[in-house]
């Protein structure tokens, strides 16, 4: 009979756990986000993109202008080759040789430079946005907001539409960085701190 009541007793506090856990499991407001969905669709985004398209579009249109110039001297060089001496055939070759080294130097200058304004540009989006889930998430009472590596979610856990149209609210244009003051060393009695990985 003891150990029948033991038993009894342990199955009531198993309860009483279970129920204050599903209680304060329930009492959790959690919400996910699609980062990616998020990155691609922000007018913060695409406002950045533009930009960068109009600042590379000048060297573009320059890459082009000596592309399409080269291909007329090639053109030119093929049908006048024959009827050229041997010494101005060899240098309009070494010219156009010489016009296409050229040509592909900027053009893998330009990728370069375009490639890193994009990614400057794409971390600044990223870190706005992250502000802006965590703003989000503390106005509206969110306990948690999952990202990246979710397999699965309901309908009414997913907050992406939702933080998209806060964005939209927001200028399209990213806010100005703060300007950085004099570095202070760090006073002696105190470490140093680490600033925290996002």
């Amino acid at each position: 009979m003891l150990t029948f009541n033991r038993s009894i007793a342990f199955l009531g506090l198993c309860l009483c756990g279970l129920m204050v856990s599903a209680q304060a499991s329930a009492e959790i407001k959690m919400g996910v986000v699609n980062f990616q969905k998020l990155l691609e669709d922000s007018p913060q985004t695409k406002t950045a993109m533009q930009a960068l398209e109009n600042e590379f579009a000048p060297r573009r249109r320059e890459l082009l202008t000596m592309q399409n110039d080269l291909k007329a001297r090639d053109d030119k060089l093929q049908k006048e080759g024959a009827v050229m001496s041997e010494a101005d055939r060899a240098k309009a070759e070494k010219t156009l040789r010489d016009q296409q080294r050229e040509f592909s130097r900027k053009a893998g200058e330009f990728q370069d430079d375009a490639g890193t304004r994009k990614n400057e540009e794409i971390g600044k989006v990223q870190r706005y946005l992250v502000t802006e889930i965590q703003a989000y998430a503390n106005a509206q009472g969110f306990d948690l907001v999952l990202g990246e590596g979710v397999f699965f979610a309901k309908g009414p856990l997913d907050i992406t539409a939702n933080v998209l149209a806060v964005l939209a609210t927001k200028p399209a244009s990213l806010p100005a960085a703060p300007a950085a003051g004099p570095a202070k060393a760090p006073a002696a009695s105190a470490p140093a701190k680490t600033p925290s990985s996002k």
